[in-house]
């Protein structure tokens, strides 16, 4: 129990999850308009999200048997001077491109553009008409044999 006055401590999202660090605000939204996939009406929307930086790297692991640096006994090695580094450029945006059908309200066609890669999913479109009745009736001299 936090006392009073004392705000409660908000849950956040893990690092490294997808929702870590980003909020809706930050992402922009770009309508594409309307195209046609294979005979299918389809919207497009364009989806960009924030870089994120890469995670820091994890120290070394001390090496047991060896004296660390500064340590009584161990020999002082040269410092060496830190030279001014270059600011790092912001890591490029994610780009999600969705093509949804208009009838089916599907995705049809996704790509996912990040520092990493590209992915693209595409779905085939089908119809979405009544099935002949033909198709769910039993074929025509099909037997049923008991099992040896």
């Amino acid at each position: 129990m936090a006392p009073s006055g004392a705000a409660a401590p908000q849950a956040s999202a893990a690092p490294g999850s997808a929702d870590a660090g980003i909020h809706p605000s930050s992402v922009q939204v770009q309508d594409l308009g309307k195209s046609m996939i294979e005979g299918h009406e389809v919207e497009g929307k364009r989806y960009t999200l924030p870089g994120q930086p890469s995670p820091p790297k994890p120290p070394m692991p001390a090496m047991p048997g060896l004296k660390s640096p500064g340590a009584p006994g161990a020999p002082n090695a040269p410092q060496a001077s830190a030279s001014p580094q270059a600011p790092k450029a912001p890591p490029p945006p994610n780009i999600a491109e969705v093509w949804t059908s208009v009838k089916l309200k599907t995705p049809v066609l996704t790509k996912v553009t990040t520092p990493v890669g590209e992915q693209t999913t595409y779905c085939k479109p089908t119809e979405s008409a009544e099935h002949p009745p033909s198709v769910f009736q039993i074929p025509p001299g099909y037997k049923i044999k008991p099992n040896p």
